[in-house]
């Protein structure tokens, strides 16, 4: 499966790289391949210039969890498009092995499982069930940067 093509279909496009707060920097790169593996540090959700899409807040408070599971599919392209800047082309990654989820979730909310579904689905129907599948965790957490309700990371298998 053309996964560029998929996108197209889907009427989907990749944001710009995340815009920056002034004097902002982060040492560590978006993506780091290691071997036949990349590893993609934790992302939020962007809007397609690259700033940070809202609402921002606690899921469960300030944002639904109908917009944080958008707020996830969102944080879904901000990592395929740091993935595509760093491979060249999404077609190189062969398989999703592992994705963990995090959730700036409210006292008492607990469906973070339902949240990081909009990154999982948005996954499984660009590779399919055999090369999107993935280990998963979904948890939620007291803060997130910039009060981001979802921030996910992933390894993924690719070819040489």
């Amino acid at each position: 499966m053309d996964i560029e093509n998929r996108l197209r279909e889907l009427g989907l496009t990749l944001p710009e790289p995340m815009r920056m707060q002034p004097g902002l920097t982060l040492p560590f790169p978006w993506v780091r391949i290691r071997g036949g593996r990349a590893f993609v540090s934790g992302h939020g959700p962007l809007l397609a210039d690259g700033s940070l899409a809202g609402p921002l807040g606690k899921v469960g408070d300030q944002v639904t969890p109908g917009e944080a599971y958008e707020a996830a599919r969102l944080t879904g392209l901000a990592v395929l498009a740091s993935l595509r800047r760093e491979l060249g082309d999404l077609n190189r990654v062969t398989a999703w092995l592992r994705v963990f989820g995090m959730v700036n979730a409210a006292p008492g909310f607990t469906d973070t499982p339902g949240v990081i579904n909009g990154f999982s689905d948005l996954i499984l129907r660009l590779w399919g069930p055999e090369a999107g599948s993935h280990a998963r965790s979904a948890v939620g957490m007291a803060e997130l940067p910039f009060s981001i309700p979802v921030e996910i990371e992933a390894e993924v298998e690719i070819d040489g």
